[in-house]
Order: C-alpha cells, then sequence, then structure tokens
C-alpha cells in the first residue's frame, strides 16, 4: 500500500520544534555574535592588561617572575604561561583549590601588569552564555546540544516544505502578505542552510554527549585522532632526580579538557633539579616555535614541559592558524625535545577538531570568517521572525492556525530521514524516539476507535 505521508508529519515536527526551541536558538545565535569579535572587544577594554607597562622598569627573568607571583598571590599556583607576540603582554594563569582562576600580565620586563579574575573577562563570560546559559549545568549543556540537533532538522525539513508547496514559484493573492512572508522565511532558510549546518556541525567538539563520545573514539584511535603521543605525552628522565628526593606517586592521568585544551590546573615548580623557564623558552625558539606559544609546568617528577601553539585557545592574541599548531614535550631536567606533534600528524578526527572550532569561532580565515558567521546569524534570526510574523498573520480569532495532524503511517521516506538523523545525532534520534512512540499510540488508539 502505497504511503505518502511525510508533509504532515514534518510540519508538524517543524512547527512545533521551533516553538520550543527558539528561546535557546535566539540565545545560541546572540551570544555566538557576541563571541566572533571577542579579540576586537577585548584589545579595546583591557588595554592596561594586554599592552600597558609596570611603573617598575627593572628587568627580571620570567622565572624571577613566576616566584614573585606566587609569594604574592597565595593559595594560588601556576597553571600555564602564555608567551605573546608583540605587542601583547604575556600572561600567567593560576588557579586555586576552589577552581578559581587569575590571569596575571607581565610586561616586556616581566613585571606584574595587573590581574584579572578569568570567569569574569569578556571572552569566558560570552562562552559562558553560548554553552550553559552562565548555569555550568550539565543538564543545560544538554538541552544546548539537543536545539543544535533540532536546528538541522529545522533546516532538512523546511527545505523539504519549501519545494513541496512550490513556495519559490507560488505567487500570493493581491493584498495578502501571508505568501510573501513565508517566501521570504524560506529563501533566507535556503541560503544559509549549508553555512549554517557548517556552524553547527563544527561547535559539536563542545558538546556534552556527541563531543566527549567523538573525543573518546578520537583517543581510543589515535590514528584518527591527535596520535598516541598526544594522548598519553612522554616523560621525562626520572634518573637525574636525587634518589631521595624521589616520589613513589606515578604520573597523573592525561587531562583533555575542552576542545582538548591542555589542562590549567596547578602544576609542581618546585621539584628539584628542574630546568628554569628560560631554557626551556630558548629550547622551544631553537625547535622554531615562535610566538605565541604556551608552557604547562611538569605534574609531577616523570611530567615534561609542554609547549604548544594552539588555534582554538579561546584567549586574544594566542590563536594562530591550524597548519602552525604544535604540541612540543621537553624533558624538565635537561631541557631537551623529547617529542613533537604537528597538524601533519593528526588523524582526520583531530584535524575535523582543528579546523571545525576556529571556523566555528570565526577565526579561521581573519576578519572574512567573522563577518560571513555574522552574516549567516543575522539571516538566522531574520528567517526566524519571518516564521513566526507568517505564522501570526494566519491566526485568527478562536483558530491558532495549528497543523492539524492526519491520522495515517508516517511514510518510509520520513521515517528513513528521521532515523538517519537519529543516528548521526543520539540525543535527536532519542528525542524523536519519545515523539513517534506517542504518535503511534495516537494513531492506534484513534484507529480502534474508527473501527
Amino acid at each position: 500500500m502505497s504511503n505518502k505521508n511525510t508533509f504532515n508529519p514534518f510540519r508538524r515536527l517543524h512547527f512545533y520544534a521551533a516553538w520550543f526551541i527558539t528561546p535557546l536558538l535566539l540565545t545560541l545565535t546572540v551570544s555566538g555574535i557576541g563571541f566572533l569579535f571577542y579579540p576586537e572587544v577585548e584589545n579595546n577594554i583591557y588595554k592596561e592588561e594586554f599592552f600597558g607597562q609596570s611603573e617598575i622598569e627593572e628587568k627580571q627573568s620570567i622565572d624571577e617572575a613566576i616566584k614573585e607571583i606566587n609569594d604574592t598571590f597565595k593559595g594560588y599556583a601556576v597553571g600555564k604561561i602564555s608567551m605573546m607576540e608583540e605587542p601583547y603582554n604575556n600572561r600567567v594563569t593560576i588557579n586555586n583549590d576552589e577552581g578559581d582562576s587569575l590571569y596575571i600580565f607581565l610586561d616586556s620586563n616581566n613585571q606584574i601588569v595587573a590581574s584579572q579574575n578569568a570567569k569574569y573577562t569578556y571572552s569566558n563570560f560570552m562562552r559562558n552564555f553560548h554553552s550553559s546559559l552562565f548555569t555550568e549545568s550539565t543538564f543545560i549543556r544538554y538541552l544546548v546540544e539537543l536545539t543544535a540537533c533540532w536546528a538541522i532538522f529545522l533546516i532538512i525539513s523546511g527545505i523539504y516544505m519549501t519545494f513541496k508547496k512550490k513556495l519559490l514559484i507560488n505567487r500570493s493573492k493581491k493584498g495578502s502578505n501571508t505568501l510573501k512572508l513565508q517566501k521570504i522565511h524560506a529563501i533566507f532558510g535556503l541560503v544559509i542552510a549549508i553555512p549554517l549546518i557548517v556552524i553547527v556541525v563544527t561547535g559539536i567538539p563542545w558538546s556534552v554527549f556527541m563531543g566527549s563520545h567523538i573525543s573518546k573514539f578520537g583517543a581510543e584511535h589515535p590514528e584518527l585522532g591527535r596520535t598516541e603521543l598526544r594522548y598519553n605525552p612522554p616523560q621525562s628522565n626520572v634518573d637525574e632526580i636525587p634518589w631521595a628526593t624521589r616520589s613513589l606517586n606515578q604520573p597523573a592521568s592525561n587531562n583533555t579538557g575542552h576542545a582538548d585544551h591542555h589542562s590549567d590546573s596547578p602544576h609542581n615548580i618546585n621539584i628539584p633539579v628542574q630546568q628554569n623557564l628560560d631554557l626551556i623558552i630558548k629550547e622551544s625558539q631553537n625547535e622554531n616555535i615562535t610566538r605565541p606559544f604556551s608552557i604547562v609546568y611538569p605534574s609531577n617528577e616523570k611530567g615534561v614541559f609542554t609547549v604548544s601553539k594552539g588555534s582554538n585557545t579561546g584567549v586574544t592574541g594566542l590563536d594562530i592558524s591550524p597548519y602552525e599548531e604544535i604540541t612540543a614535550y621537553f624533558d624538565q631536567y635537561s631541557g631537551k625535545l623529547i617529542a613533537r606533534i604537528n597538524f601533519e600528524d593528526y588523524g582526520f578526527i583531530g584535524k575535523w577538531f582543528t579546523w571545525g572550532i576556529p571556523l566555528h569561532e570565526g577565526h579561521l580565515f581573519g576578519i572574512a570568517n567573522k563577518i560571513l558567521n555574522l552574516i549567516v546569524c543575522i539571516a538566522f534570526l531574520v528567517a526566524i521572525a519571518m516564521g513566526y510574523v507568517s505564522w501570526m498573520k494566519r491566526v485568527k480569532p478562536g483558530d491558532m492556525n495549528l497543523p492539524k495532524r492526519i491520522n495515517r503511517p508516517w511514510s518510509i521516506g520520513a521515517i528513513s530521514t528521521l532515523l538517519i538523523l537519529g543516528i548521526l545525532m543520539p540525543l535527536f534520534g532519542l528525542s524523536i524516539l519519545i515523539i513517534f512512540i506517542i504518535e503511534s499510540i495516537i494513531y492506534y488508539s484513534k484507529k480502534n476507535n474508527y473501527t
């Protein structure tokens, strides 16, 4: 028996999904626009921190500066040192046991210029807004991911209905703006469909469910991810530590945080015989690792100095091209290079993450990337607005003009489309499964009433 019930379920899912997810879509889009230009914003509002000079003109070494920071900010420990390219000041990230982080800025003489509470910087504020609506709640992050999944369905179902209804060729009746508004809604949706899907998909590395599973898959299959060396860093030569001071503790497990950033958690800077930062910086330069780059201290006696250049740091002045990404490991006692990973060493998943995140953030190919993302976001907002206005125009007193349900089984095409999307986006698949169960109950209950 022929079953062509595709339009009705798509129309109803499109309509009700739009109602439910639009509030989150608006916040994601607006916060995304705000985050696009965070370097430009921060360059203007943090001029003293980024470019200022201390009143102390005496020059000190970076190691002396680290010691001063430890003495000045009691209860905090150094997590990471970012060696910036001129004219930016270098930045030291310090953390305490409560999870608070401060950024300490050092001028050209390595003197302290200013400090910032990391939580309230513009970039971190907008990032927190975008990812969890300031709640840092895992549940909210699940909702954000689910919203992104349904946004892809809205695009696909919208394209189907546009051509099914022949909106682009139908002419509106004289004096009627309803069809015109629907056309505008459809046209904007068609124009931004591909770039919007790209933006949504490249945000997956941040997602709490799909992102974590993809990252885990990459770690389990390093030939597809970021190589075995990236997931399991080498160790320093522990034989150089005096026997009496050696720790029996095993190396801490590797922390793969947000976007696979290296951990900013406190590290040990008081290990005997450990080389100083000045030597590590010189060795890095000898290996043609140019600024900007970050240095993470060894986590224990077997750990290494990790020097990295990243394309998705989220730090103003620190991001570089994906092709320039480097992760290098230096022995903490001899200061010599142990191993190095470049972009070319990444597998497919690693390269996707490395390209996708800066594309999503809007700095993969400079200002053009920002402008393109901005245009897509604005067009998306217009499409949402036109969709709601066109529906409002059709609403009459006593009639909300809700899409009516046809008590027929969904077509094979509709089920296949939703099944494929559900497999690719498991959270979407779970929500569709719940809807399908409810639809089946309604269908069979009404069918039994008719018989």
